[in-house]
């Protein structure tokens, strides 16, 4: 049976006499539009527009498109349900009717500019008697609240009856009127909504599509301003709701959205000031800023399974509403930088649910019974990157002292359940015996290198593929050094030693049997280690991040990254070497496309080598070439084709922003 979520709508209308003082905040003013909100979602499960939140919202807002703009922002977008929908094209609709009951704007051709910030939204409109602005700034991970300004342009009172009126899409949304609130209740989801007007006068009414409110008469004298403000709150039943309604009854908007702002704005500041020498420059300040709104849109407070904060990979692809491993690890390395707790939370949510023998489930959900997590594979271990590169920022060791256990269960876990010939080299492979779980444990579902793979039993929910993987390993021995590092940091002399040990011993088998002098690439092998895959992908690369190859193999690899024929295509670092027969660089997925994580690890791994020359060409390319990326109004994409640079699959995809974002500053 599906299970019922109850959660908490709250909606205040306030009428408020004043105005507020603009003041500019400069990075907010550059990057503002960076991405493009604008859209008209038709019904519920209309996915063509973006939505803009913060604080970890499970809830977003739009703007209308000018052809069917109205009197509000798109929205909500709520992903209280697993997948995300449209409750409304515009929830929270104003229309001002005069005392012959005539509008007195019409939005469409008012509209005057629709403008989108890092920390709110605002649009305006203007006619020969009004001017309106609104704004939406978020409060909290819970409500979100709208001010609408009217000013009187005209020599003469105005008399103005606003009026709400709402179309719900969601059929199995029920709307009942209880004094002041309106309840809503969902058949689907035991979702239960309240809708509270905290002004004087409303006057409620259920329609067949939705509701309408009827605010006190407004009268407006020559050049004077009212405004009406309105929150939005939607909130799990985890969270009091009564509390949250009493500080939303105390709120002051204009307090609100200047501090909103001046976080925002401080947040730019010290991100721009960190970015490396090349990057200098105003539209790389922008693109980073864009880069920090999409990490902002797809983040999450806790709820319900999810117990901490994190992120979505996207949360404009339907499937994507949830938190995997291996995002989470690159999720994390990148927000530390700007904001260290989430960085940290996002680690916690994960390992919430490490198993005794040390298993990190491949992806976890909100709700289970809609989306169980998946326990069939994990994914790579960059577990210990992640950690490590939260401590470098934070210098936090009451952190490292939290992990470091869980990360050696995590290690250890995989040579018991993963290394089906005991020779300390380890494969990918599935708890369930599946072919497909083995190939997702990788990350990379579909590559051509797990084209005639096979799965091998090792023991009770313990499978492996019959390939030792170079990229499974390559983050193993980075693994053992990060862990060496934080044995370090905690005086744990003895531990240190048997990591730097370890290390050093795979370290000369992975030089050794993944490495092909003929091409100067490393290659997954068979699992007696006999046969090289010659299928030349993107994780022959990845030992160079790890620093593990030598500087004769780095030489090599270096030399097929910069071959226009290889992987220094138009966007550089393809997941498959261009030259391979299965090159599939539109619809390859892993089997030509690019991927941001993967670029930045042959790219990070130049560097180490001191390739710094080479590495700033394939940078330079990544950013400068893939579709929209450095354009304001794009997304940042999932991935994109390496030969025409086309964005591919889902929009405003976090780990491509992550990535882009620690290509950008200095480490």
């Amino acid at each position: 049976m599906y299970k019922k979520e109850p959660f908490y709508i709250l909606i205040f209308f306030f009428i408020i006499q004043g105005s507020f003082a603009q003041t500019t905040f400069t990075n907010l003013e550059l990057s503002k539009n960076s991405l493009n909100y604008k859209g008209n979602p038709k019904n519920a499960t209309d996915r063509k527009s973006l939505a803009f939140s913060d604080k970890g919202a499970w809830f977003g807002f739009g703007f209308l498109e000018p052809s069917e703009i109205q009197g509000g922002f798109s929205g909500p977008f709520l992903m209280t349900e697993q997948n995300g929908v449209w409750l409304s094209s515009s929830l929270i609709s104003l229309h001002l009717i005069d005392d012959n009951q005539q509008e007195l704007i019409n939005w469409k051709t008012a509209l005057v500019n629709q403008n989108s910030y890092n920390s709110h939204l605002k649009q305006e409109f203007r006619n020969e008697k009004l001017e309106m602005k609104q704004q939406l700034v978020f409060s909290s991970g819970h409500s979100a609240i709208q001010k609408t300004s009217i000013t009187n342009r005209t020599s003469k009172t105005i008399t103005i009856n606003p009026v709400f009126d709402s179309k719900i899409y969601l059929d199995n949304i029920q709307l009942f009127k209880e004094g002041q609130i309106l309840k809503l209740i969902s058949t689907k989801s035991n979702a239960v909504g309240y809708v509270q007007f905290f002004n004087e006068n409303i006057e409620i009414e259920i329609t067949k599509q939705g509701f309408t409110a009827k605010a006190k008469k407004l009268t407006l004298k020559p050049n004077e301003t009212k405004e009406i403000v309105v929150s939005q709150t939607y909130i799990f039943p985890q969270y009091d709701w009564k509390k949250e309604k009493g500080n939303l009854a105390k709120i002051k908007f204009n307090t609100i959205l200047k501090d909103t702002k001046k976080e925002k704005e401080n947040q730019l500041t010290q991100l721009i000031a960190k970015k490396k020498t090349r990057y200098k420059g105003a539209e790389y300040s922008v693109f980073l800023a864009k880069l920090i709104l999409t990490l902002q849109n797809n983040t999450r407070i806790p709820a319900e399974g999810l117990k901490h904060e994190g992120l979505f990979p996207s949360y404009h692809y339907e499937w994507f509403h949830g938190f995997w491993a291996w995002d989470s690890w690159k999720h994390a390395a990148a927000v530390a930088h700007f904001n260290p707790k989430l960085a940290k939370d996002q680690m916690r949510a994960l390992f919430d649910y490490q198993e005794p023998n040390g298993f990190i489930p491949d992806c976890i959900y909100r709700d289970t019974l809609i989306e169980p997590n998946n326990y069939r594979n994990t994914k790579s271990p960059l577990a210990a990157w992640a950690v490590w590169e939260i401590y470098k920022q934070t210098k936090d060791l009451n952190f490292i002292k939290e992990f470091y256990p869980k990360l050696k269960k995590y290690h250890f876990w995989w040579y018991k359940e993963r290394d089906h010939d005991q020779d300390g080299l380890c494969e990918f492979g599935s708890t369930d015996g599946t072919l497909v779980a083995g190939k997702w444990e990788s990350g990379m579902d579909n590559a051509v290198r797990f084209d005639n793979s096979k799965t091998l039993k090792n023991g009770e929910h313990a499978y492996s593929l019959d390939q030792e993987s170079v990229d499974l390993n390559s983050f193993l021995y980075a693994e053992k050094n990060y862990l060496a590092k934080m044995a370090k940091v905690l005086k744990l002399e003895s531990e240190e030693k048997n990591w730097t040990e370890e290390s050093a011993k795979l370290k000369n088998q992975i030089q050794t049997q993944f490495w092909d002098a003929n091409t100067g690439w490393f290659y997954d092998t068979s699992i007696d280690g006999k046969n090289i895959i010659t299928d030349m992908g993107c994780e022959g690369f990845l030992p160079l991040w790890a620093e593990v190859a030598t500087r004769e193999q780095a030489k090599s690899i270096k030399d097929n990254l910069l071959n226009p024929d290889i992987f220094n295509t138009f966007v550089p670092l393809p997941t498959l070497a261009a030259n391979q027969a299965k090159f599939n660089p539109a619809n390859g997925y892993w089997r030509g496309p690019i991927w941001l994580d993967q670029s930045y690890f042959g790219i990070n791994g130049l560097e180490k080598y001191g390739y710094q020359n080479e590495a700033n060409q394939l940078a330079h390319k990544l950013i400068h070439n893939a579709e929209g990326a450095l354009e304001k109004g794009k997304s940042i994409r999932e991935n994109y084709h390496p030969t025409t640079g086309k964005g591919l699959e889902a929009e405003n995809f976090s780990w491509s922003a992550a990535h882009y974002l620690m290509l950008l500053l200095k480490n």
